[in-house]
């Protein structure tokens, strides 16, 4: 993984989502992410605006597959 200011406590990668207003938000996000190669696990945080992701997947990887959905994708810090 990339960004060392970015990984959660248990190693996930950390992304900060916006734009997402709902329930079915969240879970097209998850699924976007799910779908990057290296992802195992995926958790989305709706009220938090984040999303935390496990795996090998590099973050430029996870925030373009986010924004190819329509949302908005960084990397905490």
């Amino acid at each position: 993984m990339s960004d060392d200011r970015s990984m959660a406590a248990d190693g996930r990668l950390v992304l900060s989502i916006s734009g997402m207003t709902c329930g079915g938000c969240a879970n097209t996000v998850k699924r976007l992410l799910s779908a990057v190669p290296g992802v195992t696990a995926v958790d989305v945080d709706l009220a938090g605006g984040r999303a935390e992701v496990a795996g090998s997947a590099r973050g430029a990887d996870l925030i373009a597959a986010v924004e190819a959905g329509g949302f908005d994708a960084a990397l905490p810090g």
